[in-house]
């Protein structure tokens, strides 16, 4: 089966060379000849010998038509006039391309990592799995993920970028970690349009680097919003269907509720550092927590408390029934997993 096509491949933009611009509408099409003070017919050919120039043709669409307008133009660019099969793609996700090409670097050439945070069986400390986040490895090259994860998103990358970080994660746990030890990996459920092919070359990524399927964990990030249920229970099967495990992030806070976590019925559930901060001094917390152990005890789901920063906390969410912890007080996210804890 072909992997999915956005997954794999971002298309070149070239900074030397000919802009194209299509739209359907015809009065956008004389609108942009005036203003750019062409003849040309749609769809409309500007050459250009430099980015900067390539960025200022954009800034001037940007600036000359409202955002309905800018919706209905697709650009590529062409090494020579005529040339066929450039991929054409709407012009707010090229302009975001255009301005951020140390991003669209960063993306193409794979230049970040995943650190480890380790999470905690809270009985006896011990580390039974790590959460992986981004994190750059080329100084030349920095970036904050969030940034980076939002560029890709205005800019039509998301799925590239999301498949890219869940291989990262599988070939650094491979690296570093043994069997048995679990390894947390987020996805972003609006990235997988369609589970069967998005999921592909993760799955490949498992047989590369002979990982167990059981030691894997995909979670819903925190900052996605699930508008339809049914589409992440598909997603939620895909994965299961190949040995993996599931888990909701942020219980207790955003979209994670009760209902959702009943609805999906995940293998872990990850309870929102909201909720966990000095739930050992607030009353409302504790009680929060403890409805939230019984309706896992009954699904038979695992609780994960995120966020830990303090021994009273952790001491809590292990007296009233949670399974693991994960939190500055056990240990901050390293480029390479920790031994043993210290607490």
């Amino acid at each position: 089966m072909l992997a999915c096509s956005k997954c794999n491949t971002i298309p070149e933009i070239l900074f030397e060379g000919y802009l194209e611009i299509y739209t359907p509408v015809p009065q956008l099409v004389e609108s942009l000849k005036e203003i750019l003070n062409m003849e040309s017919a749609n769809p409309i050919l500007i050459s250009y010998d430099n980015a900067n120039k390539l960025k200022e043709l954009c800034e001037i669409i940007n600036c000359s038509f409202n955002t309905k307008a800018k919706e209905m133009f697709y650009c590529s660019t062409l090494t020579a006039p005529g040339i066929k099969g450039a991929t054409s793609i709407p012009f707010l996700q090229f302009y975001s391309r255009v301005q951020r090409p140390d991003y669209i670097e960063i993306m193409n050439n794979s230049l970040f990592t995943n650190h480890m945070q380790p999470i905690i069986k809270l009985e006896d400390n011990e580390i039974s799995g790590y959460e992986f986040l981004m994190r750059p490895i080329n100084q030349d090259y920095p970036f904050q993920p969030y940034d980076l994860f939002q560029m890709a998103k205005e800019s039509g990358l998301q799925s590239y970028l999301d498949s890219a970080t869940r291989i990262s994660s599988i070939k650094v746990g491979a690296e570093f970690l043994p069997k048995g030890i679990k390894r947390f990996i987020n996805f972003l459920p609006s990235s997988i349009y369609d589970p069967t092919h998005c999921l592909r070359t993760t799955f490949k990524a498992v047989e590369k680097y002979e990982v167990d399927p059981n030691d894997l964990v995909f979670e819903v990030v925190e900052t996605e919003k699930v508008n339809e249920i049914d589409h992440l229970k598909n997603i939620f099967n895909t994965y299961k269907a190949e040995g993996m495990k599931m888990a909701l992030d942020d219980v207790g806070a955003g979209f994670a509720t009760q209902e959702m976590l009943l609805e999906l019925k995940p293998d872990f559930a990850k309870i929102d550092r909201s909720v966990v901060s000095y739930c050992d001094q607030n009353v409302g917390k504790q009680s929060k927590l403890s409805e939230l152990v019984s309706i896992a005890e009954a699904e038979g789901i695992i609780l994960l408390a995120e966020g830990i920063e303090r021994k009273e906390e952790a001491q809590f969410c292990r007296e009233v029934g949670m399974t693991f912890g994960q939190g500055y007080y056990f240990g901050k996210p390293t480029e390479r997993p920790v031994p043993r804890m210290k607490v």
